[in-house]
């Protein structure tokens, strides 16, 4: 049972009266501590609807104990460790992530600027000084703890509780300057019954990314689940979940890129009707009030919203789904498929466990990556899947 600190108080996680604790913490904007170790781990609080929440600082999982729910592997055994203080860098005072993106969050002129050859608005940065489109949607996720699971929460995750971690994260980042929800925008659940306000709030949103008289348009960062991608009468109609009657406009010549550049994504989502496809797109709004999509990216998600990015990848989190046990999934963020990662941690117990599912034909610079990896961290177990050798072995028990 994790305990916290709130002022000179010390509360269990499932005393009656830390509601009330938290309520009054949150209006002094005061951080509890985690006191799965001395002298504490700072938190904050969220707040959703009546409910007060503790949630992690950002970056801060490596200082809980491990079998603290906090916990979080070390960066280095994910693409995270890559973009860490350079990418991504936090604020100890606070505990604010600044990132440095390499997209732009505006646009100059009335259309979408070509792509020189060679290059893809679709494509994964490898300058780890600066985070990709899919690297802000993998952080978003790990942020969020979207990449948590046990089979207690099965049929509990839904879209609407899915944004609202999303946006909780986003309250805790910034870019350029300014708040990353600021310009975030997620599709609130869709019901008939409330479609004028849930417009009207939509609209609220939409209404900072009109065109200017004059200057460059400011773009706004669309996160949302796939419904389709249907032709227009000009392009390719980006169609989202829970924005019915609102579609993405993607040029023929982005749409090309999207395909080529995500086939493994798309092919996933076809195979597989439970999964859904996850998109992070900069879009704008024309004169017309049509949402113009500049550059995307998509991920693929089990019926659990739990990313995979391979069908062995996800065999294991099928497997994982089924334990009841807390697993985290790893993320590749910003990492080429040859370099490896551990793709899920099994934690809450004395030594964690990374679990690596190692492709077939797997080179020798991938093996020796993997050794190295899993040398530098003698504390935490491993499990390895060579799929080339055979099926998937038992998960640790």
């Amino acid at each position: 049972m994790r305990r916290f600190r709130i002022g000179s108080a010390v509360y269990e996680e499932a005393a009656p009266d830390l509601q009330a604790a938290l309520a009054s913490a949150y209006a002094r904007t005061e951080r509890p501590l985690c006191l799965c170790r001395e002298p504490g781990c700072p938190m904050y609080i969220a707040r959703i609807g009546d409910l007060h929440l503790i949630k992690r600082m950002p970056m801060s999982g490596g200082g809980h104990d491990p079998s603290c729910d906090s916990y979080e592997s070390p960066y280095e055994l994910s693409g995270l460790g890559a973009l860490m203080g350079s990418a991504i860098q936090l604020d100890p005072q606070n505990g604010l992530a600044a990132l440095k993106l390499d997209f732009s969050l505006s646009k100059t002129g009335s259309r979408a600027a070509s792509v020189p050859a060679g290059q893809s608005s679709a494509s994964v940065t490898a300058d780890p000084r600066r985070m990709s489109l899919r690297g802000l949607l993998h952080y978003l996720w790990h942020e969020a703890e979207l990449t948590v699971w046990t089979s207690r929460w099965a049929g509990k995750r839904h879209w609407w509780n899915v944004r609202w971690h999303l946006l909780e994260a986003a309250g805790q980042m910034t870019v350029r300057g300014g708040p990353l929800a600021d310009i975030l925008f997620v599709p609130e659940p869709f019901r008939a019954e409330n479609r004028q306000a849930i417009e009207q709030r939509r609209n609220a949103v939409l209404g900072t990314a009109l065109p200017p008289k004059s200057g460059p348009r400011k773009l706004l960062v669309l996160v949302g689940e796939v419904k389709e991608i249907v032709p227009a009468r000009s392009g390719q109609k980006l169609v989202i979940r829970h924005l019915p009657g609102f579609p993405f406009i993607i040029d023929d010549a982005l749409h090309r890129r999207l395909q080529a550049r995500f086939e493994k994504e798309l092919s996933l989502w076809a195979a597989d009707s439970s999964s859904h496809l996850m998109t992070i797109a900069t879009f704008g709004l024309n004169p017309a009030g049509l949402a113009i999509v500049e550059e995307v990216a998509l991920m693929v998600v089990s019926e659990n919203w739990i990313p995979y990015e391979t069908v062995p990848e996800k065999r294991l989190v099928d497997g994982l789904a089924r334990l009841r046990e807390k697993s985290v999934k790893g993320l590749r963020f910003d990492l080429q498929p040859d370099q490896p990662i551990a793709n899920a941690l099994l934690q809450n117990r004395d030594e964690p466990i990374a679990l690596f599912v190692v492709p077939a034909g797997a080179d020798e610079n991938y093996e020796a990556s993997l050794d190295e990896m899993i040398a530098a961290r003698p504390e935490i177990g491993s499990w390895v899947w060579r799929v080339g050798e055979g099926d998937m072995p038992p998960l640790p028990p």
